[in-house]
């Protein structure tokens, strides 16, 4: 990557929002210390003011288990289309509050929970970022790709990718 830009507080939670807000889906690891690590796709509702990510969960589910023996998650996000990634090691948290569940409500979710908001299987867990690290060209693939073929023919780099560490 060309540059460094670590960002803090206000800055870190607005750059958090934007990458999880193109990407939408994260890879969420759970079960840190066990091999293979355990991760599948979920869908991000919500990054707070706060910097904090909110999902919706099955009360049952591997992940739940997971978290309630080892709270400490690892969540992956990638936006092909820019060539955008952020990784995020978290601390998460599971939830039944049914006001929060309301809030982070959309007619989707009814696809895994078919009893709607009343679920009793469903939990919503919050993660809250304990460290980030974020990856942003800012073009997408075709241009990525026309700027590393004119750098090897010129000799000198056109990288003006930015990375850096995301602090809340």
């Amino acid at each position: 990557m060309g540059n460094t830009e670590n960002l803090s507080f206000k800055e870190a939670i607005a750059k958090i929002k934007e990458l999880v807000s193109a990407a939408d889906i994260c890879m969420f690891t759970t079960a840190l210390t066990q091999l293979p690590l355990s991760t599948r796709p979920m869908s991000t509702q919500q990054t707070d003011s706060e910097g904090n990510l909110w999902f919706f969960s099955e009360k049952e589910s591997d992940k739940n288990e997971h978290i309630q023996v080892d709270n400490r998650v690892q969540l992956f996000y990638t936006n092909k289309s820019s060539s955008e990634f952020l990784s995020i090691y978290g601390t998460a948290e599971i939830f039944t509050d049914k006001q929060k569940i309301e809030e982070l409500w959309t007619p989707i979710v009814k696809t895994w929970f078919q009893q709607g908001k009343d679920d009793p299987s469903i939990t919503i867990i919050k993660v809250v970022p304990q460290d980030a690290y974020y990856w942003d060209t800012k073009h997408n693939k075709l241009v990525s790709l026309i700027k590393i073929i004119t750098s090897v023919a010129i000799g000198k780099t056109m990288d003006d990718g930015v990375e850096g560490k995301l602090s809340v």
